[in-house]
């Protein structure tokens, strides 16, 4: 019996693009973990570096500079990327994973208190260093520290899923 929308018997994944397992689902996932790992990559290096230059005097400013760039220009969007693709991989689940799910909403939740640490406290923390004030230092500590904390709790989301 040949299967085709003249016969009748349709499986109702034909449609998709992928669902979860599949090779795009998990091209999808790769590109969100990624992200991730990049995007995370300054809250961990960026406040130990320059707490660590600080006994550099103007000598540390071309890095900071440069430190400054990478989080505006690569970091930053990047976590945006990050949450973009998650929407993606919750298209591509077929069901499996909604936006009404517990896990699903506090996700959502979290991703945008991290853009909003990053946009509104590390970039700007960063900005100060950048141009030798050194009081940008306590807003890159704490939205490192901040940003660490809510990856903890991203991560236990999307392994544990609870709610579903």
């Amino acid at each position: 019996m040949a299967l085709g929308p003249t016969s009748g018997i349709v499986p109702a994944m034909s449609m998709l693009l992928a669902v979860v397992g599949d090779t795009p689902y998990r091209i999808m996932l790769l590109l969100h973990i990624l992200t991730a790992v990049v995007a995370f990559a300054p809250a961990f290096i960026h406040p130990a570096l320059a707490a660590g230059t600080k006994d550099m005097g103007d000598t540390r400013i071309p890095m900071l500079v440069k430190m400054h760039g990478a989080l505006r220009g690569v970091y930053g969007p990047s976590l945006v990327i990050t949450g973009i693709l998650g929407f993606g991989l919750q298209g591509l689940s077929d069901g499996a994973w909604t936006f009404g799910q517990v896990w699903m909403i506090l996700a959502i939740i979290i991703w945008l208190a991290m853009v909003g640490v990053v946009f509104g406290m590390f970039i700007p923390g960063e900005a100060k260093l950048a141009g030798g004030d050194d009081s940008g230092m306590d807003a890159v500590g704490r939205s490192g520290a901040i940003l660490s904390v809510l990856l903890l709790i991203m991560l236990f989301l999307m392994i544990f899923k609870p709610g579903i």
